[in-house]
């Protein structure tokens, strides 16, 4: 597994080389794709009656970690839209696999707008999140580490389950690298 990351890793860095000479958001939207991507597989790869696992009590299900980062993607990008938060409360309503993996590709597809409009013109302008003023390029560099850490959540989860994570997955990298 950690050869598996540290390979991608490797591979979206030297990638993006490039790319973020002309766009200081190339780094940010390649990694945002990768974690739709696995998020996602992840809800897939879930069998439907697991969506309320617990490994403790002390935790969110697997549902609800699913429901707390569509809801995070509304949060974190509609500052960067300007626009108001539709905070749809998808961790407290939602709970079979079907309204969640709808909502979290709604969400998801909200963002999308988020990272499709930033320029380098943009990157800097300040938008008003935590009670402070940001740059949107970095709302949406924090958006990608809260995804993160949520999705090694999921990682545990789908192991404890015996499942292969999307990210340990051949045929997912093979999908995130084109071939």
């Amino acid at each position: 597994m950690r050869t598996l990351l540290r390979t991608f890793v490797v591979c979206l860095l030297a990638s993006t080389t490039v790319a973020m000479a002309e766009d200081r958001n190339a780094f940010n939207k390649q990694a945002y794709t990768y974690l739709k991507l696995v998020v996602g597989g992840s809800a897939e790869k879930m069998p439907a009656e697991n969506f309320n696992f617990k490994p403790t009590e002390a935790v969110r299900s697997f549902g609800q970690i699913l429901g707390h980062i569509a809801d995070s993607q509304y949060y974190f990008c509609s500052a960067v839209l300007g626009e108001k938060n539709p905070a749809p409360k998808i961790e407290k309503t939602k709970t079979s696999k079907e309204e969640l993996t709808a909502a979290l590709k709604d969400a998801f597809a909200y963002c999308d707008k988020a990272h499709e409009g930033l320029t380098d013109a943009t990157a800097d302008d300040m938008v008003k999140f935590m009670g402070r003023e940001m740059p949107k390029l970095n709302v949406l560099s924090a958006n990608n580490m809260h995804t993160v850490e949520h999705y090694g959540n999921l990682i545990t989860y789908l192991r404890l389950k015996n499942i292969v994570p999307p990210s340990s997955d051949p045929e997912v990298m093979k999908q995130m690298s084109g071939k």
